[in-house]
């Protein structure tokens, strides 16, 4: 038999080869393509000498990144060939806070998947303009409470998109944005996080479209003290699926939300002017809905600071399961609360307020209640059961069900619209 021709070798050779791929095939305007392979110094450079509004294109593949990535840049886009089929891994970093930290305006980043960093993955920190769009950022290793902290993370931002990512295993929260104004979430997934998406401190966010499961807790809206935005507000969450949220709590000692109970569908600390309808919340072991003070989680000695919920509006939500098992801290505090009317046998109403009223809203006429204005309203939502905790419970009132006082509206939030 005689031997093929080398020349024929070689056309079968690269037949069954992969094409070179054009990272830049489709962009327009200025594109800067990464090599393949290129390692942490290589990307850096590109990052520190690519042009205002141009775009740093991954081909496929995993890059291995031994330290932090810093961009500050405005206008530029970095993109991959998609979120499973380019990935920076930060598995060997060994110097920096972040996987990536971006302090520019006008920034996306798209289509690329970010793994284990020992610090957060992506933080974006002070920008005006922020999209992160089909972005994968994950702990590859699942819970762990020596992951990082925040998986996609803009802080003291403006004007922040954030759709169609997914945000897995962070001892803090997936997908978290903070002392933030103008602020779109949707279309994402976040799951096995302590927190799947927490919005704090910040105004004007809507959070709709989202899969939030298996996390500690799906959905959190936290008010925090002693930070350099005092009291967030304008939150909707709306038209989301949040469902079994029962990932035992995995946060490093300490954390602010180490104290979400195990099992929690929705949290609302110290939040106001919140709208939460349209949702399915479903199969929690703690809490469907609960909505807390500041001062039952821990002292405060800001004086900016506001740590009571108040002119909070759910309706229109299907709410299904039953929560019989809290845990943790606030878990301990619902049993207490509980037990003196139901006894051992403990179940969570599916919507629970710790009872405790803003001593700046509070109703002249009843020290129990909030003024109008500022009450807990809820409305439509099937049949979805209600406490009262009256926390501290046991001195004067004990914990009611009785949900009447609570048939009221706020008007509705506006529409966030990004600038």
């Amino acid at each position: 038999m005689r031997h093929a021709a080398p020349f024929i070798l070689l056309s079968l050779l690269a037949a069954c080869s992969d094409p070179p791929q054009e990272p830049c095939k489709d962009v327009s305007g200025t594109c800067v393509e990464v090599p393949s392979g290129a390692d942490r110094a290589e990307i850096q450079e590109l990052m520190i000498t690519i042009e205002s509004g141009a775009t740093l294109a991954f081909p496929s593949g995993r890059f291995q990144i031994d330290g932090e990535l810093d961009l500050d840049v405005d206008g530029v886009t970095i993109q991959g060939a998609g979120m499973d089929s380019t990935i920076l891994s930060f598995a060997t970093q060994t110097t920096g806070a972040q996987g990536i930290l971006v302090t520019s305006d006008d920034f996306t980043i798209q289509d690329i998947g970010l793994e284990d960093s020992p610090g957060d993955l992506l933080k974006i920190e002070g920008s005006d303009g922020v999209t992160i769009r089909r972005v994968r950022a994950e702990w590859t290793g699942g819970p762990d409470e020596n992951n990082g902290a925040y998986a996609l993370y803009p802080v003291q931002c403006a004007n922040v998109l954030i759709e169609d990512s997914k945000a897995i295993a962070a001892s803090d929260a997936g997908v978290y944005v903070g002392q933030s104004d103008n602020i779109i979430v949707t279309g994402n997934e976040a799951m096995f996080n302590v927190a799947g998406i927490e919005i704090e401190n910040s105004t004007r966010a809507d959070v709709f479209g989202n899969d939030s499961h298996d996390n500690t807790g799906g959905v959190l809206v936290f008010n925090l003290p002693g930070l350099e935005i005092a009291n967030g507000s304008g939150t909707r969450v709306f038209d989301n699926h949040i469902h079994d949220n029962n990932t035992t709590n995995f946060a490093p000692i300490g954390n602010i939300v180490g104290k979400v109970p195990t099992g929690t569908g929705i949290a609302l600390l110290a939040a106001h002017d919140v709208e939460i309808f349209d949702n399915t919340i479903e199969n929690h072991n703690s809490i469907n809905v609960g909505i807390v003070n500041y001062t039952i989680v821990d002292d405060f000695e800001d004086p900016e600071y506001d740590a009571y919920p108040y002119s909070i509006h759910v309706h229109d939500n299907t709410v299904n399961g039953e929560s019989t098992s809290p845990t943790g801290e606030l878990g301990a505090l619902l049993i207490l609360a509980l037990a003196e009317v139901q006894g051992s046998d403990i179940n969570v109403p599916d919507i629970t307020w710790d009872g405790v009223v803003s001593p700046a809203h509070v109703d002249s006429q009843d020290p129990t209640r909030l003024a109008a204005g500022f009450e807990i309203c809820l409305q439509n939502n099937g049949d979805a059961n209600f406490g009262n905790l009256h926390w501290p419970n046991g001195d004067v009132l004990e914990a009611e069900f009785d949900a009447s006082p609570h048939d009221c509206s706020h008007e509705p939030l506006p529409e966030v619209v990004l600038e």
